[in-house]
């Protein structure tokens, strides 16, 4: 089972708001839009993944590393490796 099992409906309901965003990206271009009211949106959409990606992260610090650092051993230190390295990943995007 995965962390973020719980609220998955809630993440695909993000998930679609935010592909509605993109395909609406596409249309400002494809009108010639200002180039500022695209990055505004641009932008809106960078934070809404950034929201998903944090939501993502701390469920899976909950459940997947907790389990894991629970059990102990190798599973354990590669977990939390494993979310270490994603939260690197953030923070450098």
């Amino acid at each position: 089972m995965v962390g973020y099992s719980h609220n998955k409906e809630d993440q695909l309901r993000r998930l679609r708001r935010i592909e509605g965003q993109v395909r609406g990206l596409q249309r400002m271009v494809d009108d010639d839009k200002y180039c500022i009211d695209i990055l505004t949106q641009v932008s809106a959409a960078t934070s809404a993944l950034q929201s998903v990606a944090i939501s993502l992260l701390e469920d899976h610090l909950a459940h997947c590393v907790a389990e894991a650092t629970v059990k102990g051993g190798p599973e354990a230190e590669a977990k939390v490796k494993e979310a270490s390295e994603a939260i690197a990943r953030l923070v450098r995007s």
